[in-house]
């Protein structure tokens, strides 16, 4: 009971995240406020995939499936750490 509402909360707290750090992004055009945004997205799309995985079908093992989003939104915001250095 009290598992399912930390994630959901997790979900939307990474939501939430996302969606403040796209709207600085908006305002102020930073790029790397855009990377953390998509960053987020990333690990909010793993937040729902281990709702999905845990409590929607668990039967079926997708711990491989729910590490894609988070490892794309890491490696996006690495990309973005990197990129401006430069």
């Amino acid at each position: 009971m009290f598992a399912n509402l930390v994630y959901v909360l997790c979900a939307l707290t990474s939501v939430a995240c996302a969606v403040l750090l796209y709207r600085g992004y908006r305002r102020s055009h930073t790029r790397l406020l855009f990377w953390s945004a998509v960053c987020f997205v990333g690990l909010a799309a793993n937040n729902l995939f281990l709702i999905v995985d845990l409590r929607v079908v668990p039967a079926i093992d997708l711990s491989a499936w729910r590490l894609v989003p988070a490892l794309i939104g890491v490696g996006a915001l690495i990309f973005g750490l990197i990129w401006e250095t430069r």
